[in-house]
């Protein structure tokens, strides 16, 4: 039996990668003649682009740039070739703050405007870059000043690049900006519809988790839209804009971007459908399979591009009640990993045996009724 694994990381407890090896480890457990593909995947989202390095093989490289707080920085980033691929996170992730020092107005990500730069002078044409998880709310500002764009008060005093200096804005200066190649293509891998501004766009809808008070938000949205009245209107048209806290808008306006889909991308890249075309059995996952999931997430992406005939089904670490009724968009089951009522902690710090046990307990189910 050929068996693709293809899951999303788990939040805050296992990589992708992780994911796809414990149920392996559980479907050798139980099958005795079963061959295993892992296939670790992501919508764009944080872990995103570690999910495809492995699958890519590619080579991890590091280069200095400006940090959240201004100072330097290592990043790291993945290269084949003329392709590459980072994740904003590794540099601006709010897992990466401390509780203390969460402001996303504050946060300054040209850093990753100056990775940009410094990739492109190393002759890259592909650039795929993960914009979620991150605890900037600067509406792209420090994309463009990592990338040669100069921010100004009505006196004519140099603002810092951060989201802060949007409320203070006057004048921007694009005279020592990066001209991004004609033949260099940016793709901006998204799992959000966001747009930049409103009350569905990035300070609205993620402000509050990365420590914005709301009392902000009606400011905040209002200096993000001007300033793109000013540079970019048509960024503010753009759906999925507001991903990365405006991250995404910025390298639509200042970097010539791409938004695309994140699992389709991802699924693309690492040849997914040669991969599926002779599998007897898909399993797909994530940390908590919800309403949100059939949205473009990375179960459903998985599932809509498996062959009609082979099974999909999901093991995860919750399953909500939101659910419309087995089966459903292509997964003809789900199975929560949860053994016992414990505290979230211990479950999360639990989840590669839950998810071996699981596994190997669908395994002696497939013993019984043999696909």
């Amino acid at each position: 039996m050929k068996i693709v694994i293809a899951p999303d990381s788990f939040k805050e407890s296992l990589s992708a990668q992780k994911v796809a090896e414990a149920i392996k480890r559980g479907f050798q457990e139980s099958l005795a003649d079963v061959d295993c593909l892992l296939c670790p995947v992501g919508d764009g989202g944080e872990g995103t682009v570690d999910a495809i390095r492995h699958s890519l093989d590619l080579e991890e490289k590091w280069i200095q740039v400006t940090g959240t707080f201004g100072q330097k920085e290592a990043m790291r980033y993945f290269q084949k070739e003329q392709l590459a691929l980072f994740e904003v996170a590794d540099l601006v992730g709010l897992g990466k703050i401390p509780l203390e020092e969460r402001n996303p107005l504050q946060i300054q990500t040209c850093g990753i405007g100056e990775l940009i730069r410094h990739l492109i002078d190393q002759g890259i044409k592909d650039i795929y870059i993960g914009v979620g998880g991150t605890a900037s709310n600067d509406g792209g500002i420090g994309i463009a000043a990592g990338l040669g764009y100069q921010f100004y008060d009505r006196d004519g005093n140099a603002l810092p690049a951060c989201g802060q200096s949007l409320l203070n804005l006057s004048s921007v200066s694009t005279e020592n900006c990066y001209e991004i190649p004609e033949d260099v293509h940016i793709s901006i891998l998204a799992d959000v519809v966001s747009p930049l501004c409103g009350h569905q766009g990035a300070t609205y809808t993620f402000g509050k988790q990365k420590g914005l008070d709301p009392t902000m938000f009606e400011t905040v949205d209002q200096a993000i839209q001007d300033f793109y009245e000013k540079v970019s209107p048509v960024t503010l048209e753009i759906k999925g804009a507001g991903a990365g806290g405006g991250i995404a808008g910025g390298l639509c306006a200042f970097a010539k971007a791409s938004i695309v889909s994140g699992i389709d991308t991802c699924l693309d890249l690492i040849d997914f459908d040669k991969k599926v075309s002779h599998a007897d059995l898909v399993v797909v996952g994530e940390g908590r399979l919800d309403s949100q999931s059939l949205s473009g997430k990375t179960p459903i992406g998985v599932a809509k591009r498996t062959p009609v005939g082979v099974p999909v089904i999901a093991i995860c670490g919750s399953i909500a009640e939101d659910l419309p009724s087995l089966p459903f968009k292509n997964i003809q089951a789900a199975f929560s990993i949860l053994e016992k009522s414990e505290p979230l902690e211990d479950s999360l710090k639990n989840a590669s045996l839950y998810l071996e046990h699981t596994a190997a307990n669908i395994g002696y189910l497939l013993n019984m009724h043999k696909i």
